[in-house]
């Protein structure tokens, strides 16, 4: 196990040098303890993955990864950090959310329950017909998902982006709260132009955070989803609601009775 898995961080050492950083280095070592490489060890003979290639993006809480499944198709791979995980953020997320009221208070476990509850969400959303990545599987501290973007390069990020038609994207956006809502019984709860990917259409991603509309703090995570949107497309010359407006379009209710 030990050979393919120094085998695999030997590729991912040299092959990272297409998307290198001066900071990725140590981005990149944070993420491969001994339990991370037995994981994907596991995975690997489970036949969900072939190859890891290279680091797509790095943040403070996972690393993303290029990767080619077993039928040759595009993966990314999201690996979170356990050893340098700063978990305190997480927990108002995790918090009141009914599927995970047995988490311990330890970070492994905390990070365990993260990486499920982002497969949950995309599963959730994907089944509301949210552009989302789509789910392949989740093991301890590693989703593995598809893989959004051409030839290797991933899709940009919305705030990136020159949108030709910015009130498409702004009408499916707002579309997407509303099912994310009304069919999954979700918000994503960290909703901007930094967690929307764009490829011919908006893709929502990052959505770890998201929680159910039992949590007690599910309106005012909605409302902040809603704002951020709004700010956003309000740089464009387009039609855009209010904020009670928006409000009232997802969830039917108005924003001074919900």
């Amino acid at each position: 196990m030990d050979n393919r898995a120094d085998d695999l961080e030997k590729k991912i050492d040299k092959r990272k040098t297409r998307k290198k950083r001066s900071e990725d280095q140590s981005a990149v070592e944070s993420v491969f303890d001994m339990e991370t490489r037995k994981t994907i060890y596991e995975l690997y003979n489970r036949k969900i993955l072939e190859e890891i290639e290279f680091v797509i993006s790095t943040g403070k809480e996972a690393n993303v990864y290029y990767a080619i499944g077993p039928e040759d198709e595009d993966l990314a791979v999201k690996i979170y950090r356990i050893k340098t995980a700063e978990p305190r953020f997480m927990w108002p997320y995790i918090i009141g959310d009914p599927r995970f009221k047995k988490i311990r208070h330890k970070t492994r476990d905390l990070i365990f329950a993260w990486a499920e509850k982002e497969y949950k969400n995309l599963n959730r959303a994907k089944s509301a017909n949210v552009r989302v990545p789509t789910p392949i599987a989740v093991r301890k501290n590693i989703l593995v998902m598809e893989f959004i973007g051409t030839d290797g390069n991933p899709a940009p990020l919305l705030k990136d982006c020159e949108l030709s038609n910015p009130q498409k994207t702004f009408n499916t956006l707002l579309e997407y709260v509303k099912l994310l809502f009304q069919k999954a019984r979700l918000i994503h709860a960290d909703l901007s132009e930094f967690n929307v990917l764009f490829m011919d259409e908006p893709v929502i991603i990052d959505i770890s955070q998201g929680v159910i509309l039992d949590h007690p703090h599910a309106r005012e995570f909605l409302i902040r989803d809603l704002k951020n949107l709004l700010r956003f497309f309000s740089n464009y010359e387009i039609e855009i609601p209010n904020l009670q407006q928006a409000y009232s379009y997802v969830t039917g209710w108005d924003i001074d009775e919900s």
